[in-house]
């Protein structure tokens, strides 16, 4: 092949986009549509309580057209980390749509191929043992037997050897677990005989669907197209402009450092890269370089419940409150903790964040300045959500009449929008496996085995 086209329709499954975008994109002829489903940046809840990241209608309405469109054009279609967290059942609620799906589409019948990414707890220990598996950074706790044994489930982030696997084969659908974003991107390239650090860097710059345009969204289709020597990226939709800045600028996105990139068994150059124009919405990439690491690393993720939650949202528009907020809330902790002196502390944290003054940086904030009201949430962490709930309506009540010096009205601090005010969230999760693992097969950890449901 002299160039291979693939479709990336969406950030992230179920978080929509346009019809007429897609339609665009198909009648390009892509060689593959490629979605990526799932990702960490919303924290450990979804991985810990083996939620989705997105409802069910809203993935089924994105993965009915990529299924269709799949299937009318004969292409493989590949969904990465199924479910938002690509655990077993995240994957499982992924299968149970896309049953549903193909049972409302008798016709449509895809050779359908599942990659699974969970991680046996007998396998971390085994490698633990033998001093090949480590935390990816300081603040992570140790892992021991203890930890996994609380952590609700395990999973790595697959490279694109598993996926190769099942393309090989003649897959129509690849469901994968757990995957580094850009794998399923980059295995289609690698499958066809591209050149894998192109197909890697275009797999980085397409994960985000059209996040890498001006404007940028996740919520609408790109086309990549990979070349001998480059790879060009375009938008879908008329609307959206591709240009040399905004596709260097989306290649740094989250990343720890200007221009390396580490994935599973990879390490990625893109130092030497050059971006240009072509045309006014197309831009061509080249000098993507990449070597294998020695020994090969897959990152680990896993989460636990350690806490649960009742938290409260509330508006302060008194500028004396304003001006004294952290001392009050102080104080106001003091007295709910006096209040309970019967009740250990270490069994409840209370937290303040002020939107409007340092609610988002904390502590980091360079600019402490207030203004003339503020949005204050205040949550209590509890090892019951009987206890946090209790607690948390202390905090509220407290906060409401608290008497601070200089305050000449004796009506309530704290302005509610919503009735109730206490919001019993329940479980909190936190990540207890956030490692690296040393492995010698790419394959071996995730088993991939044929669909029958609905497939051929």
């Amino acid at each position: 092949m002299k160039s291979l086209k693939v479709l990336s329709p969406c950030g992230i499954l179920g978080y929509g986009f346009p019809d007429s975008s897609f339609a665009a994109g198909l009648n390009d002829r892509p060689d593959a549509i490629v979605v990526d489903a799932g990702s960490t940046d919303a924290g450990p809840h979804k991985l810990g309580a083996k939620t989705a990241i997105v409802s069910r209608m809203a993935a089924k309405k994105d993965l009915k057209r990529i299924i269709l469109g799949g299937w009318e054009l004969k292409i493989p279609v590949i969904i990465g980390s199924a479910g938002g967290s690509g655990g077993k059942s995240h994957v499982e609620w992924t299968l149970d749509i896309i049953e549903e799906i193909l049972r409302e589409n008798p016709t449509v019948r895809p050779k359908t191929a599942i990659i699974w990414a969970d991680i046996p707890n007998e396998e971390i220990l085994t490698k633990l043992s033998q001093g090949k598996v480590k935390a990816l950074d300081a603040t992570v706790l140790p892992l021991d037997a203890q930890i996994l044994q609380e952590t609700t489930g395990v999973v790595a982030q697959m490279g694109v050897e598993p996926i190769l696997k099942v393309l090989s084969q003649g897959a129509d659908l690849i469901v994968c677990g757990r995957a580094y974003d850009p794998a399923p991107l980059a295995a289609v390239g690698v499958n066809a005989g591209f050149d894998p650090a192109l197909s890697y860097h275009l797999g980085k710059v397409l994960e985000c669907g059209a996040l890498c345009c001006n404007p940028g969204t996740t919520k609408d289709c790109m086309m990549g197209v990979l070349y001998e020597d480059c790879f060009e990226v375009y938008p879908c939709d008329s609307k959206r402009k591709c240009t040399t800045l905004s596709v260097a600028a989306h290649t740094f996105y989250e990343k720890d450092h200007p221009y390396l990139l580490h994935g599973p068994g990879i390490e990625m150059d893109l130092s030497h890269c050059t971006f240009t124009q072509i045309g006014e919405n197309r831009v061509r990439v080249q000098g993507s370089c990449m070597e294998a690491t020695d020994p090969y690393w897959i990152k680990l993720e896993g989460a636990r419940k350690v806490a649960y939650r009742t938290f409260v949202v509330a508006g302060v528009r008194d500028p004396l409150l304003i001006s004294k907020i952290e001392e009050v809330e102080d104080l106001v902790r003091q007295s709910v903790v006096e209040q309970y002196q019967d009740i250990d502390e270490s069994l409840y944290t209370i937290n303040f964040l002020n939107y409007g003054k340092n609610g988002v940086m904390g502590a980091l904030e360079p600019n402490d300045q207030a203004g003339h009201e503020l949005c204050v949430v205040f949550e209590v962490l509890a090892n019951t959500q009987d206890l946090a709930s209790s607690l948390c309506s202390s905090v509220r009540s407290t906060f409401m009449h608290y008497g601070y010096e200089g305050r000449k009205s004796t009506a309530g601090n704290l302005a509610f929008p919503f009735a109730p005010s206490d919001v019993n969230f329940g479980a909190v999760y936190e990540f207890s496996v956030y490692h690296l693992m040393e492995i010698e097969d790419p394959s071996a950890l995730f088993p991939s085995q044929w669909w029958e449901k609905g497939g051929r």
